[in-house]
């Protein structure tokens, strides 16, 4: 793993893998990348105080930063299947999470629908020198031009799976996806074998909507 140099708010980093632990999360190497990457850059000035809470944040333009156990949840899911490979990243937001890929040594491919989101999070990214491949676009189409995935990560809630982005994954890939409805969603693991795919269904989250054309669509219709 890369090892991101920096001190600053450490204790508040080590105080939030401890909740984390306490949570549940047990991969060794998830809670090592929790350690590693500085929450606090990827929220603005005056959230920084909050960074470390285990909250979702607003980050603008109707979007959030998941709570770090949600982040720490879906990470351990793909880790757990998928320990190293090329990952696609749906819904950049504010890029914490393809920092955390990152730190868990992926090739980190990330697609973010909204202009202001995409640029600030790119901002972040380039000046922690991270190799995380971007991509203004909609999410929901993937990224084929890259594709096969080891693993697609999707950070917004589905209304159905997500079946051009389950085409764009590796034999044995796993996609983690909240499918749902808009007040609730469960967090569903899905690998391809072939021509066939195997489904996991977990814990019920709340996640902003997935838009774009296999998505809830701008008006989440």
């Amino acid at each position: 793993m890369k090892r991101q140099q920096d001190s600053d708010m450490a204790r508040e980093r080590q105080e939030m893998v401890a909740q984390l632990e306490f949570y549940g999360i047990r991969n060794a190497r998830v809670l090592e990348a929790f350690r590693m990457v500085r929450r606090h850059l990827f929220v603005d000035e005056e959230s920084r105080p909050y960074a470390y809470g285990d909250r979702a944040m607003p980050i603008g333009f109707g979007q959030t930063i998941s709570q770090p156990y949600t982040v720490a949840y879906m990470t351990s899911l793909l880790a757990e299947r998928v320990p190293s490979g090329k990952v696609l990243e749906i819904g950049t937001g504010s890029g914490y999470q393809a920092a955390i890929l990152d730190a868990l040594g992926y090739r980190v491919f990330t697609i973010e629908r909204i202009a202001g989101l995409y640029e600030r999070a790119g901002r972040v990214l380039d000046a922690l020198d991270l190799p995380v491949q971007r991509r203004l676009g909609d999410g929901t189409l993937g990224w084929p031009e890259e594709a096969p995935f080891d693993g697609i990560i999707v950070t917004a809630a589905a209304p159905h799976e997500p079946h051009t982005l389950m085409n764009q994954l590796a034999d044995g890939g796993v996609m983690i996806v909240p499918v749902g409805d808009l007040g609730s969603q469960q967090m569903t693991v899905i690998r391809r074998r072939g021509d066939r795919f195997e489904h996991e269904i977990f814990h019920s989250f709340a996640f902003v909507p997935l838009c774009g054309r296999e998505g809830w669509g701008d008006n989440n219709e």
